[in-house]
């Protein structure tokens, strides 16, 4: 095999490789958002331990993806799309990062709530419809960076409007809650942590489809409304 071709066979495998592990890192704040959804509607809160030990292992994936970033940036010196594709992995795996810190914070706020006694669900408020919304926008964006799919990045983000739609509703609620009866004032606190940290998950969702919209097109959308209509 030519040297210029082994090279490139290497190039490839190094690439493919970095994918692989973004999606690896991807699966992991899945779970973690799926057991802190299931923790709320359970009580299962036994489960927090593990959701937070699952966190770790997606900082350690950050950090190595991010040195693998360097690395073949640095070794490879890439051009047009293989650029485009290593700074959209550099940036999809902070959000990625960021979404598991989130659904730490929920599985935090849902062992207080239940710890004193309360029983979130009672309030009626919608959360697990807000979160299962918000992860599949989660699931979504990884299949479009899984298949560099320009038309499904662009729906996640335009479904991000009805999370934020759905957020301020909840929190109306939660509002109206405490006005009516201050014994609830806590608990409500808590929940809107929750809902806050939700509607923030959605939005990793939505930069991570930018993300893959920059890297398939080379377009930058970020606040860029016209652009994704």
């Amino acid at each position: 095999m030519p040297d210029s071709l082994h090279v490139s066979s290497q190039f490839d495998e190094d690439l493919a490789r970095l994918r692989t592990h973004v999606l690896q890192m991807g699966g992991l704040v899945e779970t973690q958002i799926s057991s802190a959804i299931d923790a709320y509607s359970t009580g299962e809160v036994a489960s927090v331990k593990s959701i937070i030990e699952t966190d770790r292992k997606v900082n350690d994936l950050e950090k190595a993806i991010d040195d693998d970033c360097a690395h073949i940036i640095a070794k490879r010196q890439p051009t047009a799309s293989d650029l485009r594709l290593v700074l959209g992995i550099s940036k999809i795996v902070t959000d990625l990062e960021r979404a598991g810190d989130e659904a730490k914070k929920i599985a935090k706020g849902v062992r207080r709530i239940y710890e004193a006694g309360h029983m979130p669900t009672q309030y009626g408020v919608g959360i697990r419809h807000l979160a299962e919304a918000a992860l599949t926008m989660v699931r979504q964006a990884l299949d479009a960076f899984a298949r560099l799919d320009g038309k499904l990045a662009l729906s996640v983000i335009r479904a991000d409007e009805d999370v934020d739609v759905e957020f301020k509703s909840i929190i109306r609620q939660l509002i109206t809650h405490m006005m009516e009866d201050p014994r609830t004032i806590t608990t409500s606190i808590d929940i809107i942590s929750i809902s806050r940290a939700i509607e923030r998950i959605g939005d990793h969702a939505k930069n991570i489809s930018e993300q893959v919209v920059f890297v398939v097109e080379g377009r930058d959308i970020r606040h860029d409304k016209e652009a994704i209509k």
